[in-house]
């Protein structure tokens, strides 16, 4: 008798699990961006963590909760294609003073509350692209979102990246002090090869370099690996199936990352014309991160909208507009923690601003992003794909602001409130 009362409450249990389990979720937007093109009339089922169907007539289980959404846009999660969680606004601590002065445990801290606000403003995915002297801590925070100890989005990280011998900083120290330094320095055959198998072996998701940096006889920026360095790194990289990114912004330091192999090009302040072509033959995507240098200019000084724009950004408009007329594959990625979290789209209204069409952008912050990424499942509304959802008021390929007017953040599914 007891052992069939036991049987009876473990069937239960396994119904009621099941049955839990079993949540289907219609959503009914004005008009869908598919992370291709906007469609009209479209609904979207989600069964559990997936999308089960979309499309204009879809046949709806009993059970399934309805969400009427007049007048609003439903998009997939937006992707960050270049955030530093571990970094926050340079006009609250400089990035010196976040490195050398801030423990580590409140770097942590803050790095969740970043990565929640992240999540909160649509941005399911974000590539993390340097801990900045956090040694793996990055790797500690994806792990922690995962195990859902914290909300945040999925997160591909970098780890401590690389940097040449004496390039980086925090620098201009007496010689005989050594201080902790924002990434890991590494050069020449034995030391890289160890350097990028360490980071890897760490939990690096991607590996980055800084293909050049302000290092040059007047401060000023310029190439620091051989070709032949970032090659191997490259190499090795792409032997775990992972891939290399390249801060780069001088166009010999593109030139040679490109040609080493790398995936994307970040920053590219000083791109031209022939290397953003070279970067189109050899398929390497370019991340503007136009956000950064517009809100480290503001700190500097510059009162937007009601003084000229200083040459830094004057640069960076004429580059991007050259990127642009290249046909280069184009992230958004708005090298985020420089400015606030939270605050993401300030990338993607940069874009719009400086010239890329609305729905240009769009698919650079979902569908680009995620193939560029290797991000199969995500980055695109359609039946099959992770359910990472947003809907925002309005349609913001009429007006790029929108994007800002989030109502509905789904990640797996999963309603984030």
């Amino acid at each position: 008798m007891f052992k069939k009362v036991l049987l009876s409450g473990f069937m239960l249990v396994a119904v009621l699990q099941a049955s839990a389990q079993e949540k289907w979720l219609l959503l009914k937007p004005q008009q869908v961006f598919d992370g291709e093109n906007l469609q009209s009339n479209w609904q979207v089922l989600v069964h559990n963590q997936r999308i089960e169907a979309v499309g204009a007539a879809l046949k709806i289980p009993a059970n399934t909760e309805v969400i009427d959404l007049p007048n609003c846009t439903l998009l997939p999660g937006l992707i960050e294609g270049h955030s530093h969680l571990l970094l926050h606004p340079y006009n609250e601590v400089t990035w010196d003073d976040q490195v050398l002065r801030e423990s580590r445990a409140e770097r942590i801290l803050r790095a969740g509350n970043h990565a929640r606000k992240t999540l909160l403003a649509g941005f399911t995915t974000v590539r993390d692209l340097g801990s900045e002297g956090a040694d793996y801590d990055d790797v500690g925070l994806k792990q922690s979102i995962e195990k859902g100890v914290i909300q945040g989005p999925r997160m591909l990280v970098a780890g401590r990246a690389l940097v040449a011998t004496g390039s980086y900083g925090p620098k201009g120290f007496q010689s005989d002090v050594t201080v902790i330094q924002g990434a890991e320095e590494a050069d020449g055959v034995d030391n890289l090869a160890k350097a990028v198998r360490t980071q890897i072996g760490k939990g690096a998701d991607v590996v980055k370099v800084y293909a050049d940096y302000r290092w040059g006889l007047f401060k000023d920026a310029q190439p620091t690996f051989l070709e032949s360095e970032l090659k191997m790194v490259v190499d090795i990289a792409r032997s775990s199936g992972r891939d290399v990114v390249a801060h780069a912004s001088t166009p010999e330091g593109i030139r040679r990352a490109v040609v080493a192999g790398v995936k994307t090009i970040e920053h590219g302040d000083n791109a031209t014309p022939e290397v953003f072509a070279l970067m189109r033959q050899y398929d390497v995507c370019f991340c503007p991160t136009l956000a950064a240098g517009d809100a480290i200019s503001q700190y500097r000084g510059w009162k937007k909208g009601q003084e000229p724009e200083p040459e830094r950004i004057i640069t960076k408009r004429k580059t991007f507009t050259q990127a642009l007329e290249s046909g280069v594959k184009i992230c958004m990625g708005g090298d985020v923690g420089v400015f606030n979290h939270g605050d993401n789209a300030r990338e993607i209204e940069l874009m719009v601003e400086y010239g890329m069409k609305p729905l240009d952008v769009l698919r650079s912050s979902t569908s680009i992003n995620a193939d560029v990424f290797k991000l199969r499942e995500l980055g695109r509304i359609k039946a099959g794909n992770l359910a990472d959802i947003i809907v925002v008021e309005g349609n913001p390929i009429q007006d790029i602001k929108a994007i800002k007017k989030v109502k509905i953040v789904l990640k797996g599914g999963i309603r984030i409130d």
